[in-house]
């Protein structure tokens, strides 16, 4: 039989940094299109795993120099590359040892995703669905699983306010994947420290100031209440893209400008950078992950330390 510690060691040696592990009932009262159970009825266990980002990928954008690095190593090497090849030396042990296996990692622009049917005149997207359910007792194909709450529901660490998964080792500072089985283990404890103290820097330094400060979502998992600030993700994801004129060195035109203002499917793909893998990630997370990292660190909360600080000067700005 396979014990805890070894699978989870096993992980790490493949290639995560973190990991821990859930037992299926901690995802009871989840919304159907995002249960994993729906994936694998008779699983017994998922293994989430934490994969860091750099703090040095971070670096380039902070002095508004360098903007690869993010986006190539701490976005999309690590969802595309570093994600899969640990999944599948990690699930051909648990396969090997008789026990089935399903990946999930952080790759989903890679799928058919949208089951959502929302209205496209508001998304961008081209049509309301992609797909429709095989049976009525059965959410549509997709299933999305919330990798955050899963998170959670692995005793990995907490969502804070900005709704970013916080770990007590690099903050803000991962990206997660699982496997779902049916290998029944040990599940981990759920987290029961505090590492986001709701200083509302995350609000405060998104360029786009789409993390509201009043109003909050709040969710039940497995006991353990969840509650972070509501985001609009139309400004987020523009955002996110360098629809900001102080922050996105490449945008220089007023044509550029106008390419933001799109529906949000449209606007995302408004490209106003140098072509690479996940290119659009030019606001480097600014309050979600930047400030949050730095005021962690000042506070002591992490245990990834370094020998100087992140930040030494004020964040600059274009004018």
């Amino acid at each position: 039989m396979l014990k805890s510690e070894d699978v989870k060691q096993y992980a790490r040696d493949c290639g995560a940094d973190i990991v821990g592990i859930a037992s299926m009932d901690r995802f009871e009262g989840a919304p159907k299109q995002m249960d994993p159970r729906y994936i694998f009825p008779d699983a017994k266990s998922m293994i989430v795993m934490g994969f860091r980002i750099f703090r040095g990928c971070l670096r380039g954008i902070e002095e508004g120099t360098f903007y690869v690095a993010y986006a190539g190593m701490g976005y999309a090497g690590i969802n595309h590359v570093l994600q899969p090849m640990t999944l599948w030396h990690f699930c051909r042990m648990l396969e090997d040892e008789g026990y089935e296996a399903v990946p999930i990692p952080n790759n989903f622009p890679w799928t058919n995703t949208d089951s959502s049917g929302q209205n496209p005149e508001q998304t961008g997207l081209l049509r309301e669905a992609w797909s429709r359910p095989v049976a009525p007792d059965r959410p549509a194909p997709d299933v999305f699983v919330h990798m955050r709450i899963a998170a959670v529901a692995a005793g990995l660490g907490e969502i804070g306010y900005s709704k970013m998964f916080l770990s007590p080792e690099f903050g803000p500072r991962q990206r997660l994947a699982a496997v779902i089985t049916d290998a029944e283990l040990e599940p981990d404890p759920l987290f029961d420290g505090q590492i986001c103290d709701r200083c509302m820097l995350c609000a405060g330094e998104c360029s786009g100031k789409a993390i509201s400060t009043t109003n909050t979502i709040k969710i039940n998992v497995a006991g353990k209440q969840c509650e972070w600030g509501e985001i609009d993700y139309s400004i987020c994801s523009r955002y996110f893209c360098g629809a900001s004129s102080e922050h996105n060195p490449f945008m220089t035109t007023q044509a550029d400008e106008e390419g933001f203002t799109q529906p949000v499917g449209r606007a995302q793909q408004y490209k106003v950078a140098p072509t690479y893998d996940y290119g659009r990630a030019l606001e480097g997370a600014s309050g979600c992950i930047r400030a949050c990292m730095v005021h962690l660190e000042e506070q002591g909360k992490l245990k990834n330390t370094f020998k100087n600080p992140f930040r030494k000067r004020k964040p600059w700005k274009l004018t």
